[in-house]
């Protein structure tokens, strides 16, 4: 689990093709000392599993699914990526409850400095529209944020000028693609509601039936 706030920009060293997946290979040099075999890492907001950690390099294996669901299979050489370590329980919740477990891939529309902030379009597939609402939480290329508008398709979000310094969002152009995780605690209420809603019809239709065989 994250919190979407990103502890380091990482740079991608190499990229290996590994059936069909891809070993990715990350200089870090901050969170590097405290990083070992098995943990879990967030790569622009996807989790993803330390396999191997030399010096100041740490590698992660990406498989087919992965790739399917995110950007990852877009990465080159030389791209910096926002990093951060899983969450530990003695450490504040500053952000939001983050899994790291990509939903969708969102088109960044158009990019608007104002006079302290940055407004930022994301148009992203109509289907996820019930998890996005204004002023909710949604993690971009695994940062933190707050919607400012939300539409069907399209939500607004208002970066501060700290998170525009300190992340890759200030890399971003229009027509480049981000990775969306939205609010977990939005989903499992709508799983929650559906099993509820299923549940009862399966005892109206039950005495029904029951009624019917009288």
């Amino acid at each position: 689990m994250f919190t979407g706030l990103i502890e380091e920009i990482g740079i991608i060293n190499s990229i290996t093709s590994i059936g069909g997946g891809y070993k990715i290979s990350v200089k870090a040099n901050h969170m590097i000392n405290d990083l070992a075999v098995d943990d879990s890492v967030s790569i622009n907001g996807a989790c993803q599993t330390v396999v191997q950690v030399k010096g100041n390099i740490f590698e992660v294996e990406a498989v087919e699914e992965t790739l399917r669901k995110t950007t990852l299979g877009s990465f080159r050489n030389g791209k910096k990526v926002n990093l951060e370590r899983a969450l530990t329980l003695n450490k504040r919740l500053g952000g939001h409850i983050v899994l790291g477990h990509i939903d969708c891939v969102g088109i960044v529309k158009s990019i608007q400095p104002e006079r302290t902030g940055i407004l930022i379009e994301i148009n992203y597939p109509q289907e996820f529209s019930k998890y996005v609402i204004n002023t909710g939480s949604i993690c971009m290329d695994g940062v933190s944020l707050t919607t400012a508008k939300a539409e069907n398709d399209w939500f607004l979000v208002s970066i501060i000028p700290h998170t525009w310094n300190n992340t890759t969002l200030n890399l971003l152009k229009v027509g480049d693609k981000v990775n969306l995780e939205f609010d977990v605690i939005g989903k499992y209420v709508e799983s929650l509601l559906k099993n509820t809603q299923s549940a009862d019809n399966k005892d109206e239709n039950y005495w029904k039936e029951l009624l019917l065989s009288i």
